[in-house]
């Protein structure tokens, strides 16, 4: 199994100038958590989606010694987040199965575990202890299946939780996200978060999605400073595998 991380974006709503994914918790960063739980779990072989402060993340990487690890750069990382998936495509494409992650989360291996050892070809992680709001990117399901996906879902199909941002996909699977991803691209969708593609591939699936309930598991998606507030007070003390 392989695991592709997108880390590019500049993440202008929290304000912290380093790349989100080099935010320190507990003196580790989230980059070198990812690594460590991937790697606890079997999955060695990574690919990462830089941009911002992209040479601070190489250096960061050379600093833990993973010189395996693959980085792909995106020079368009001020615009959609749907421009570093495209940018990371060959990786996505490369053979299934493959995880796909936001590089922003907070969160131990056993909020991972599932996705790795999941029987669903394709399959999402989802939390049902959430706020409802704007923000969450929430999964609508329907008759036990995800059916919908995003910050607004169908009105007739039920919000089961919201989306952690970790995926698992087969190769068919990944391919189609790659090409739904160049499509809305040139069709002027270049300022799009990669979750709109996300969202018309998994609405398309057939076979469906399946999902892995999270709910209960310590886990936060970084985006505003009270989400660093909440990570370090509340998250962080709650982790009690996160890879080592």
């Amino acid at each position: 199994m392989r695991a592709v991380i997108l880390a590019a974006g500049v993440g202008r709503r929290l304000g912290a100038g380093e790349p989100k994914v080099l935010l320190r918790f507990g003196g580790r960063t989230l980059l070198e958590r990812h690594l460590a739980a991937l790697a606890a779990l079997g999955v060695g072989d990574v690919t990462i989606g830089i941009g911002h402060q992209a040479l601070a993340i190489e250096r960061a990487l050379a600093s833990l010694g993973q010189t395996d690890v693959s980085t792909i750069y995106n020079p368009d990382y001020e615009r959609g987040s749907i421009l570093t998936l495209w940018c990371v495509r060959d990786a996505l494409a490369a053979g299934g199965p493959v995880l796909l992650m936001d590089g922003d989360v907070l969160y131990d291996r056993r909020v991972l575990e599932p996705l790795v050892e999941t029987h669903h070809a394709d399959c999402l992680l989802v939390d049902g202890a959430y706020e409802p709001g704007d923000e969450p990117v929430k999964v609508g399901v329907r008759d036990g299946v995800p059916v919908d996906f995003g910050k607004t879902i169908a009105p007739a199909v039920e919000a089961h939780g919201e989306s952690v941002g970790f995926f698992r996909l087969d190769k068919g699977t990944a391919n189609a996200l790659v090409e739904t991803a160049g499509r809305m691209i040139e069709e002027g969708g270049s300022e799009r978060p990669m979750e709109d593609a996300v969202a018309a591939v998994l609405r398309a699936a057939s076979p469906p999605f399946g999902f892995e309930d999270v709910t209960g598991l310590p886990w936060i998606e970084i985006d505003f400073p009270e989400d660093v507030d909440r990570a370090e007070t509340v998250i962080l003390p709650k982790l009690v595998d996160d890879g080592c």
